[in-house]
């Protein structure tokens, strides 16, 4: 929405909107050079001819830095909404499919063609209204680039101009303050209590939404550290919980662990990847799989 965007990028658009054609968001990213746009048209990033890679990006989200030059903070998240929660399958498969784009752009040092996108509900909500529309789409005149990518932090940064210059911390953590702008995950390694709270948390989140119960035992060293039963008491699995994430790469299974993996079913071992970011998957393993778990220290 208008009262989102920065001044001086709303009067880029209105500039471009008042001077040229009118013409729809579809053929605006057609007269860019993506082939066969209609039937791409619910994508946010195109590979068209001459493999110039072409993204759209939320005139909502760009801030202004040094010198007036306008820059864009992008998420590596592929999960996670811009407003909170889970993307769909669908929406997931395009986000990727967007970072692949911006990251051969950066691997190849080859700029973006952007086309400046206006909304017309709240950036927040863009991605969870199925009634959200574009309100305004514009070609930019001058390239952007991929200036900046950090796995850890979760965040790209998308430059608009000419190379060789970055954004001050300063400049980041406030363009952090706008809405629907993405804060990314912090620099600091997470404790292994933490790393370990936040896999237990995640398991219990999974397991309710199926209508099971999920009690922490912990704190009794039975060999593990869930109990997962049914709606009638019924023990379906006692996990042993393992998270792993920034800080902690690695775990060990406990003598009591390794003896409760020997007794057999219902015992498994749940493995949290990445247990404190949003982007958190995992796997369970049964007692004769455990010795090729992901993380897993081998005893020599």
């Amino acid at each position: 929405m208008e009262k989102e965007i920065d001044a001086s990028v709303l009067a880029v658009i209105n500039e471009k909107r008042l001077s040229g054609a009118k013409l729809t968001p579809v053929e605006i990213i057609t007269k860019m050079g993506v082939f066969d746009a209609r039937t791409q048209a619910s994508s946010s990033a195109w590979l068209a001819t001459g493999d110039n890679v072409i993204v759209t990006l939320w005139a909502e989200q760009i801030a202004t830095g040094g010198e007036g030059r306008w820059f864009a903070i992008e998420s590596l998240d592929t999960h996670q909404r811009i407003g909170g929660g889970e993307r769909s399958a669908l929406q997931i498969q395009r986000a990727k499919d967007r970072l692949q784009l911006l990251q051969f752009a950066m691997d190849e040092s080859a700029p973006l063609r952007v086309a400046l996108q206006a909304n017309r509900v709240e950036i927040c909500a863009v991605e969870s209204d199925k009634n959200a529309k574009i309100g305004v789409r514009v070609p930019d005149d001058l390239e952007w680039h991929v200036a900046d990518w950090n796995p850890d932090t979760k965040l790209a940064i998308l430059v608009r101009g000419e190379r060789g210059w970055l954004p001050s911390e300063a400049e980041i953590k406030a363009a952090k303050l706008k809405p629907g702008v993405p804060k990314g995950i912090s620099n600091t390694a997470a404790s292994q209590d933490d790393v370990h709270a936040a896999a237990m948390a995640y398991l219990a989140k999974h397991f309710g939404s199926y209508g099971y119960k999920a009690e922490n035992v912990t704190s009794q060293h039975f060999g593990y550290d869930m109990e997962v039963s049914d709606k009638k008491g019924n023990t379906l699995l006692k996990l042993a919980v393992k998270g792993l994430g920034s800080g902690v790469r690695s775990f060990k299974l406990s003598p009591e662990e390794r003896a409760a993996a020997e007794a057999g079913d219902p015992w498994r071992l749940g493995v949290v990847s990445d247990a404190t970011s949003p982007g958190a998957v995992h796997k369970i393993y049964k007692p004769a799989e455990v010795d090729s778990a992901s993380g897993l220290e081998l005893d020599l």
